[in-house]
């Protein structure tokens, strides 16, 4: 068991950059890191495995592929399963679920695909010890993963268990919380490295509860995006206690104190509250600084920087400050109407407000409105297509050209 072949999927449009982050952690490249869609292939080894569940800000989950076969109906994916070794990695003490995703199956119900998966597990359990394990669907010990596509049937499993976007500090968040995944996308899109030559701060106008500028003040400190949850793999039967406690240590003497400043602000006090208890918990309280104040009013905190916001739209309007809240009729309407229409007031005059006063800045902005640019009268000088959940966005970069207003002072 030297080396897996590893899948780690991501968000539609993120897969190249989680290719960057991977080689980065791991030294993979070449045919052991394959991008593809949808997420990343990796050859790697069981430390790689943990070490890039500890680490990975991009990744969705981590999970082995035990099984690779062509099927036409249940009884081969039954066939399939029962071929697994599943007692090299956990025992009939521990519980499993399975979960199926399938992309043009030509099965009937993914649901009975499960359960004859599910009898295959149990029954080869059965056949190698004379005991079945329990089935537990939702607070499972082990995750088995299967994605069916016209004629193949992948066989994983999850050595992450939740969600690589849950990591353990978000527990005050609002009506519409960015995930951290999402959050450390925009990061990786947008270029903000503030351990480069020639770092910069980064600001979050519309921070809610934190999510980037937490992300951002993290990669700041060196802090491990999963430093302060627990994994699967700590139940699997390969899990070397010596090899995971290295890791972390590792990890932990690498921490240092920020480069750069993070700051976020919102014109919602309490989400301002949200933002500083979940840094808090983030271990990152003293590198991140939250202010509350309208985005239409609110200062530079620096004479140059990068900003980097997932600004109100739909259910979030409400929360977009002195203009949003003229469109707040608008925003009750429903999603896919408010999407489009909300927020008329508030982003050109968002605009205007950058012009005047943040020159030298770069601005990025996450939206699902294709056309906010030219609302704005800005014209953009990227854009990044990412998905925000089910919703199609796209992340455009502004620049604030120094000398195209007058300069005024950082604020206090």
């Amino acid at each position: 068991m030297n080396q897996f072949q590893l899948f780690l999927p991501c968000a539609a449009g993120v897969e190249g950059y989680l290719a960057d982050e991977v080689h980065r952690l791991t030294g993979l490249a070449g045919m052991d890191l394959q991008t593809l869609r949808g997420g990343v292939l990796a050859r790697a080894s069981w430390r790689d495995a943990m070490a890039l569940n500890l680490h990975s800000r991009l990744a969705q989950r981590v999970l082995v592929q035990l099984s690779n076969t062509l099927y036409r109906n249940e009884r081969d994916l039954y066939e399939a399963a029962s071929g697994v070794a599943w007692e090299i990695w956990f025992t009939t003490r521990q519980s499993f679920k399975i979960e199926v995703t399938a992309q043009h199956s030509p099965l009937q119900s993914l649901n009975f695909a499960a359960l004859k998966i599910k009898d295959a597990v149990a029954d080869r359990f059965r056949d190698k010890t004379g005991v079945r394990p329990d089935v537990n669907t939702q607070w499972p010990d082990v995750r088995i993963h299967v994605h069916l596509t016209t004629d193949r049937a992948t066989l994983y499993i999850d050595t992450s268990g939740e969600p690589l976007f849950k990591r353990g500090w978000r527990e005050d968040k609002g009506d519409a919380p960015l995930k951290e995944t999402l959050a450390a996308a925009m990061i990786a899109a947008s270029g903000w490295d503030p351990h480069g030559a020639d770092p910069q701060p980064l600001y979050d106008p519309c921070c809610g509860s934190g999510t980037i500028a937490i992300e951002a003040a993290q990669i700041a400190c060196r802090i491990p995006a999963g430093a302060h949850r627990r994994f699967a793999f700590e139940k699997l039967l390969p899990y070397q206690a010596h090899v995971w406690t290295a890791l972390r240590d590792e990890a932990e003497a690498a921490v240092c104190e920020p480069p750069v400043p993070v700051f976020g602000s919102d014109v919602s006090h309490r989400m301002v509250d949200f933002a500083q208890r979940n840094a808090e918990r983030a271990s990152v309280a003293a590198a991140v600084e939250f202010r509350g104040g309208d985005a239409l009013q609110r200062m530079p905190p620096a004479e140059r920087g990068t900003m980097l916001l997932n600004p109100p739209y739909g259910e979030r309007i409400a929360v977009a400050g002195v203009a949003g809240q003229r469109a707040g009729d608008v925003a009750r309407q429903s999603r896919e109407t408010a999407l489009t229409e909300d927020g008329g007031d508030f982003f050109p005059a968002l605009a205007t407000h950058w012009k005047r006063n943040f020159a030298g800045w770069t601005a990025w902005m996450l939206t699902p409105d294709a056309k906010l640019p030219g609302r704005m009268r800005l014209k953009e000088s990227r854009r990044v297509p990412m998905w925000n959940g089910p919703i199609e966005c796209r992340l455009f970069k502004f620049d604030m050209i120094a000398g195209s207003a007058r300069n005024r002072p950082p604020a206090d």
